[in-house]
């Protein structure tokens, strides 16, 4: 009965490492460190809770973003940054803002899942599958309409219409994080070598390098 109880005992506690997992991170990477007087947390510090107060945990969106830009959109984000009091919390939202026939290019969230509504204009959205299959999944939106882009996959927002749109998105992470395709691959500092991007791209290595210019 004992060797029973013991091997049930075993069992369980295995059950338990084999399932636990790390939160998910809320910033690119935390290099571990032995210096203690070298901290950087996971997010951010903890104010006293009974400092807290209403500013903590509001911000306003209502101001349209500047679509004046080559890509005709703007992100007002509403994350850690903007609400402290939304650390530790795993969420976040953002007011995406388009002109007409306005763009949020290809991008990803690392750290978080996106919940779009429209509020205003259509909007051609869609995002792109893992590998082998890279299938493309796609929709016209229309005021009212609900979309998801699940976490770390390539995704899009195209202003199809003849005025302006507006969008909120919600996001699974105090701190989603966001890669621009072209501006991480066109973009980088420093630049990565042209020749590997020409070979990757199957583009002359040329426009490689006119890209690169741009971004």
């Amino acid at each position: 009965m004992k060797s029973l109880i013991l091997s049930l005992a075993l069992l369980a506690l295995a059950y338990s490492f084999a399932s636990a997992s790390d939160p998910s991170p809320p910033q690119d990477f935390c290099v571990a460190v032995d210096d203690p007087l070298h901290v950087f947390v996971n997010g951010k510090f903890c104010k006293d809770p009974k400092l807290a107060k209403a500013d903590d945990f509001s911000f306003s969106v209502k101001n349209p973003g500047n679509t004046n830009n080559p890509i005709g959109s703007n992100v007002t984000a509403v994350n850690v940054q903007q609400i402290p009091g939304l650390n530790t919390l795993g969420i976040s939202a953002a007011r995406i803002d388009f002109a007409p026939y306005g763009e949020n290019p290809p991008h990803i969230h690392p750290r978080a899942t996106e919940i779009l509504v429209v509020l205003e204009g259509t909007l051609f959205v869609g995002f792109v599958t893992s590998n082998p299959n890279n299938t493309l999944i796609s929709k016209v939106l229309y005021e009212g309409d609900v979309f998801v882009f699940p976490i770390g996959l390539i995704h899009f927002q195209v202003n199809i219409g003849k005025t302006n749109a507006v969008v909120i998105a919600g996001l699974s992470s105090q701190n989603p994080g966001v890669i621009t395709i072209a501006n991480a691959v066109f973009g980088s500092d420093p630049a990565i070598n042209p020749d590997f991007l020409a070979e990757a791209f199957q583009l002359d290595v040329n426009i490689v390098k006119d890209l690169q210019k741009k971004f």
